[in-house]
C-alpha cells in the first residue's frame, strides 16, 4: 500500500461581508479576525463578549439534569448515615480525573471512602462484575460511577441484589432502557432537558459536586478548585469545547496555570512546562498521554493515587512512577508502529485495500489505538490493529473523516464476542477462528462504504493571511479565541509565496521535521518562525531559493523561557520561480 497522496485545501466560504465589517467595527479589531467570529457564528456584540469574556456564572444549573435531586439526597443520606461510598471510573484520563475530582470532593463531608478503577486487560471497560464483588468486600452500600455504567443494567441490577445502591454518572448515548439505578445522570439520555448535552464523564462528576454544593450551603471554592482536574478531561477526551464547557476549561485553564493539584503539578514538571502558559494541546500531548499510560501499562489507580494525593513527596515519587510508564508506553507504540508499516508495506495484499488490518498476537494491547492512529496518519484508510489477550483476538479501530466506522464494524457483529465506540474510534473482541472472515468481511463493508472523495485527506482551512497582517495586536486577540478544541478549533490559514530565509534546517531524531525562518516578499516584518512535523521531504526544494504555499495555525512558542509567535505547518504546497 502506498503512503497517502497529497491532501486536498479546502477554504471555508467567508462569513457575511456586512456582519464582518459591523463586527469590525464594533469591537475595533481587523476583517480577518471579524471573519474568523462570523464563520463561529458570532455575529452581534453581546455574542462576542460571552465568547471572549466567559464567566462562571453562565454555567447551568445543576438540578436542571434529571435525577440530579435524587442523586444528591441519596449522597447526603451515605454522608450523615456514615455509609462507606465507592466512587469507580474507568481507566482514561476521563474516568481517572472523574473519580480523582469526586473522591476530593466528597472527602470534605466524609471520609468513609473508597475508589475504584477496572484493569484494562483482566474486566475491560465500564462497570465489571469483580468490582462490583470488591465493593460487597469492602462493606460500600453506595457506588457513584463516573464515565461509564450507562449501559450496565445486569450489573446494576447485581448490585442491588447485594444491597448497593447506585449512582451513575455518565456522558455516553444510553439505550432506551436505563440501569435500576437510584439517579442516572446523563444529559444525553431522551427525557433529560440539560441545556448541553456534550460534557465530559468529569464534567457530569463536577455537575454532582455542584449540586451537593449549592443545596448544602457549601463554600463555591470546594468545587471550583477541581476545575483543574475538569480542563485535563474536556481537552482529553476530546468533546466540544463550546457552550458549557467553553467556560469550563476557560477557568479550568486559569486553575491549572495558578494553582493545579499537587498531582498535576508533578506532571507539569515532569512535562516541561512548569514556564509555559499551559492551553488544550499541551493537556492533549504532554499533560494527558502520562495520565494515560499507567492504565495502558499497568493500572488506573495509580493515575488516581498521583491525582487526589496532598503529599510533595506522593505526588514527586508517584508522577515519576507514571512517566516512567509513559516512556515505556511511548517506546513500545514506536517499536509496533514500525512492525505494522513495514507489515503494511511489505505485502502485497495490501496493495488497492480500501481497509488496513494488522495482527501480530505478541504485541501489548495497550497501545494498539495509538498505533491505529499512526496507520491512519501514514496510509489514510480505517485502520484495525489486533493482537491478543486472555485467549481472544482483541484490538483498536480508528477511522478517517466522513467515515462512520462504527456502522462497518457493526455489520460484522455476529464474528465478534463484543465491541463498542463510535464513528471514529472503537474497539473490539473475537475468537481467534472468526479472524480471516472477519478481515474478509470487514474490507467488503468498507469498500461498499466509502468513495474516493473520503479517501483523499483533507486540511479545512479559514482564511488567507500575508504575513504582515501577523501584527502583536492580531496574535493578542487570536489567543482570545482560546481554548480550542473541537467545535472552536485553532484558526488555519493560507500564506502563499513564502520563502525560507536561509537558516532552515531539518530536526527531529530522525530528521523528520522542519524548522524554518519565513518570508514574505511584501512583508515589512522580520522572518517568523515555523515548525513543520513530517515535512523534511521539501526541505531541498527551500533550501534551494524556492517558493511554497503553506497552511498553518499561529501558536506561542516557548524557548529556555522566552516567548515567541510561531507557525505551525500543517501542510506545504511547493511553488517554482517562473522567469
Amino acid at each position: 500500500m502506498t503512503p497517502i497522496a497529497e491532501k486536498k485545501w479546502i477554504v471555508k466560504e467567508p462569513g457575511n461581508p456586512t456582519l464582518v465589517r459591523q463586527m469590525a467595527q464594533e469591537l475595533g479589531i481587523d476583517q480577518v479576525l471579524a471573519n474568523l467570529l462570523v464563520q463561529r457564528g458570532i455575529t452581534t456584540f453581546e455574542d462576542a463578549h460571552e465568547f471572549f469574556r466567559p464567566e462562571l456564572s453562565m454555567l447551568h444549573d445543576p438540578f436542571l439534569m434529571i435525577d440530579m435531586d435524587k442523586a444528591v439526597e441519596r449522597i447526603h443520606k451515605a454522608v450523615e448515615s456514615n455509609e462507606k461510598i465507592l466512587i469507580y471510573g474507568d481507566y482514561d484520563v476521563d474516568g481517572t480525573t472523574a473519580v480523582a475530582l469526586m473522591y476530593t470532593f466528597l472527602s470534605q463531608v466524609t471520609q468513609n471512602l473508597e475508589y475504584y478503577i477496572p484493569d484494562r486487560y483482566d474486566e475491560g471497560y465500564g462497570i465489571s462484575y469483580k468490582g462490583i464483588e470488591w465493593a460487597i468486600k469492602k462493606k460500600c452500600s453506595l457506588i457513584i460511577s463516573l464515565d461509564c455504567g450507562i449501559k450496565a443494567i445486569e450489573k446494576v441490577h447485581f448490585a442491588n441484589d447485594h444491597g448497593i445502591d447506585f449512582i451513575i454518572c455518565d456522558h455516553h448515548l444510553p439505550d432506551s432502557e436505563l440501569p435500576p439505578a437510584i439517579a442516572v445522570l446523563d444529559p444525553k439520555r431522551e427525557d433529560c432537558t440539560y441545556p448541553f448535552d456534550d460534557l465530559s464523564g468529569c464534567g457530569v462528576g463536577f455537575k454532582l459536586a455542584q449540586a451537593y454544593t449549592n443545596r448544602y450551603n457549601l463554600p463555591q471554592e470546594k468545587v471550583l478548585e477541581l476545575l483543574d482536574l475538569l480542563v485535563v478531561s474536556i481537552a482529553s477526551d476530546l468533546v466540544s469545547v463550546t457552550g458549557e464547557n467553553r467556560i469550563l476549561a476557560h477557568f479550568g485553564l486559569k486553575q491549572l496555570n495558578s494553582n493545579p493539584c499537587k498531582g498535576l503539578q508533578s506532571i507539569i514538571k515532569l512535562s516541561g512546562l512548569e514556564k509555559h502558559v499551559i492551553t488544550i494541546d499541551e493537556i492533549v500531548f504532554k499533560i494527558g498521554p502520562r495520565i494515560n499510560a499507567a492504565g495502558r501499562m499497568e493500572s488506573g489507580r495509580t493515575s488516581v493515587d498521583l491525582l487526589i494525593c496532598r503529599n510533595d513527596d506522593d505526588a514527586r515519587k508517584i508522577g515519576d512512577e507514571i512517566n516512567e510508564h509513559n516512556n515505556d508506553r511511548k517506546n513500545i507504540d514506536r517499536e509496533i508502529t514500525l512492525e505494522a508499516i513495514n507489515m503494511v508495506k511489505n505485502n502485497p495484499s495490501f496493495e488497492g485495500k480500501k481497509s488496513t488490518i494488522v495482527y501480530n498476537p505478541l504485541w501489548h494491547k495497550g497501545v494498539v489505538g495509538i498505533v491505529a492512529s499512526r496507520l491512519v496518519e501514514a496510509y489514510y484508510r480505517p485502520t484495525i490493529v489486533l493482537t491478543q489477550a486472555n485467549g481472544y483476538i482483541t484490538g483498536s479501530a480508528r477511522s478517517i473523516a466522513g467515515f462512520d466506522l462504527y456502522v462497518a464494524i457493526e455489520s460484522c457483529s455476529d464474528l465478534l464476542e463484543n465491541f463498542g465506540g463510535h464513528m471514529y474510534a472503537a474497539g473490539l473482541t473475537m475468537r481467534e477462528e472468526h479472524l480471516a472472515e472477519f478481515c474478509v468481511r470487514f474490507e467488503q463493508t468498507v469498500e461498499k462504504m466509502i468513495n474516493e472523495d473520503i479517501l483523499t485527506p483533507i486540511v479545512n482551512i479559514d482564511t488567507y493571511l500575508d504575513f504582515k497582517q501577523i501584527t502583536p495586536k492580531f496574535f493578542r486577540i487570536l489567543t482570545q479565541f482560546q481554548p480550542f478544541g473541537p467545535g472552536n478549533l485553532s484558526p488555519v490559514f493560507i500564506s502563499e509565496n513564502v520563502y525560507d530565509n536561509g537558516n532552515g534546517r531539518k530536526v527531529g531524531s530522525d530528521n523528520g521535521h522542519l524548522k524554518l525562518e519565513l518570508i514574505q516578499e511584501d512583508s515589512a516584518y522580520l522572518p517568523i518562525s515555523a515548525i513543520a512535523f513530517n515535512k523534511s521531504n521539501h526541505f531541498e526544494h527551500l533550501h534551494a531559493g524556492n517558493p511554497v504555499d503553506i497552511c498553518y495555525s499561529i501558536a506561542e512558542n516557548y524557548y529556555r523561557g522566552l516567548a515567541n509567535i510561531q507557525l505551525r505547518i500543517k501542510d506545504i504546497k511547493d511553488r517554482f520561480i517562473l522567469f
